[in-house]
């Protein structure tokens, strides 16, 4: 295993990016979060957006200066692109590519469109990413509170010679420099970012809450309970399992918890398991699964929006609502406002 090289703050030249003019793509999660953070840190930066639409209004409503993705794309230095995976390459080609000047940072903060090769940037151009271990809206909400969230950067393309550099004035700027910044590939972060999300942190963790529920709920036991047992208690053992590790965590539960944890843990998650996400990470290795979630998108998403009907309407987000909405924790400091960011 090689060494962790960690940098932080005291090892970046901070005000670099301050002499660069910055391009954000998009007022999403990410876009949110990051600019809103640049701004805060005296950054120039503007929004490249659909002049008149929501996240136009949005955005001039937190006091950006916008344009549209065209003049964005001519006025930076530095254009990060901060659109949904799907849409990148499009308007990569009919927006971005034909203003991109040599010397310029096209930026990402996920590596899928280079590493897959649906964008391919001319050689004279800089090709970084920046990608925050963490949604926009914790990016943000942990800058406001003098913290940061853990960051990834990369260099695929360094013409003019100082493209790592760059990379780390710019996380800096967005907070990562208070937390920690570690150097990758676009390869490396793509694909351990895909499988992350589908065997553990996302698809893992949620098909695991949704069947415990419904086995509790089958077996006659109230969903109300089993809310609590399998949903919420989920976030309270995660901040430990962040703080210090599954031993952290094992360490604060009682013994019967502990004992059932590595004894029965193993029989849900067993090599049955394994073997599907060895099947998971040979897909996003390869590629399908990449050409599948483009094929997807662009041939109307059907399948996915059955998806997101089907989750939306099972009974655990029904109890979940009821439940938040029902005690004191429920209803204040959400990170979240859809109306506002």
């Amino acid at each position: 295993m090689n060494s962790l090289k960690i940098y932080l703050d005291k090892d970046i030249d901070t005000n670099l990016i301050r002499t660069k003019k910055i391009a954000v793509i998009g007022f999403g999660s990410q876009g949110y979060g990051q600019s809103m953070n640049l701004k805060d840190s005296g950054c120039d930066v503007v929004l490249g957006l659909r002049l008149g639409g929501k996240s136009d209004t949005k955005a001039k409503n937190y006091g950006f200066r916008t344009m549209t993705i065209e003049d964005a794309v001519k006025y930076a230095d530095i254009v990060q692109i901060l659109i949904p995976d799907e849409i990148q390459a499009k308007v990569y080609e009919e927006q971005i590519k034909p203003y991109l000047r040599k010397g310029q940072y096209l930026m990402f903060s996920h590596g899928f469109n280079i590493h897959y090769k649906k964008i391919e940037a001319p050689q004279d151009v800089n090709v970084i990413m920046v990608a925050p271990k963490g949604p926009g809206h914790t990016v943000r909400s942990e800058f406001e509170v003098g913290r940061g969230v853990p960051s990834l950067i990369a260099v695929y393309q360094n013409p003019s010679e100082d493209a790592k550099d760059v990379a780390l004035s710019y996380a800096s700027a967005i907070g990562a420099g208070r937390a920690g910044i570690i150097e990758t590939t676009f390869k490396e972060e793509t694909e351990t970012d895909l499988f992350g999300e589908q065997a553990v942190i996302c698809g893992g963790v949620s098909a695991l809450i949704k069947t415990g529920f419904e086995v509790l709920v089958e077996a006659g036991y109230s969903p109300y309970m089993a809310y609590f047992e399998v949903l919420h208690e989920m976030k309270l053992l995660v901040d430990l399992i962040n703080q210090g590790g599954l031993a952290d965590m094992r360490y604060s539960i009682s013994n019967t918890a502990e004992y059932g944890d590595m004894t029965r843990g193993p029989k849900v998650i067993g090599e049955q398991s394994r073997n599907a996400m060895k099947d998971l990470l040979k897909d996003i290795q390869s590629g399908a699964f990449a050409n599948e979630f483009m094929e997807e998108m662009q041939s109307g998403c059907k399948n996915f929006n059955e998806l997101r009907k089907q989750n939306a309407d099972h009974l655990i987000e029904k109890v979940g609502k009821e439940i938040r909405s029902s005690f004191v924790w429920g209803d204040g400091g959400k990170i979240i406002n859809r109306d506002k960011n």
